[in-house]
């Protein structure tokens, strides 16, 4: 009898809880979207394998255009890429081409993806400045 009470008791909170149905919140993923980003020589890549080199993304853009520059960005401790970088092109039909050329294909084994990079927004400042305080020690 106490073996039949106990597997009861699941089903009735699987009955219990299964009354109750998740709606997740509407999406405003047409809100939230970007804009797409003004043509310009500057890409932003990302996907990025850890792997992959300065020298290394240089090399596989440089099939599409002239690389005036580019760059893996690191992490300041281990020295591994964060999986994204920039190449600056000499002209903005040679960043087309490298958009073309590269976007959605293999490096180093990823797929990896460019776009055309977007400028940094300033930033803003911390909550306690916001509130009145200074950011450190006491008024």
């Amino acid at each position: 009898m106490a073996v039949r009470a106990a597997a009861a008791a699941p089903r009735g909170l699987r009955k219990l809880f299964s009354s109750f149905a998740f709606a997740p919140p509407p999406s405003n993923a047409a809100n939230t979207a970007l804009p797409p980003a003004e043509p310009s020589t500057n890409l932003f890549v990302s996907g990025l394998s850890k792997r992959t080199t300065t020298e290394g993304l240089r090399e596989a853009f440089s099939k599409f255009g002239q690389v005036v520059n580019a760059r893996v960005v690191t992490d300041r401790v281990s020295g591994y890429s964060k999986g994204f970088g920039f190449v600056l092109y000499a002209t903005l039909e040679d960043a087309a081409e490298g958009i073309k050329g590269m976007d959605g294909k293999f490096l180093d084994g990823w797929v990896i993806f460019a776009e055309y990079a977007r400028p940094r927004e300033p930033p803003s400042p911390p909550s306690s400045e916001r509130a009145g305080f200074p950011p450190f020690g006491r008024p």
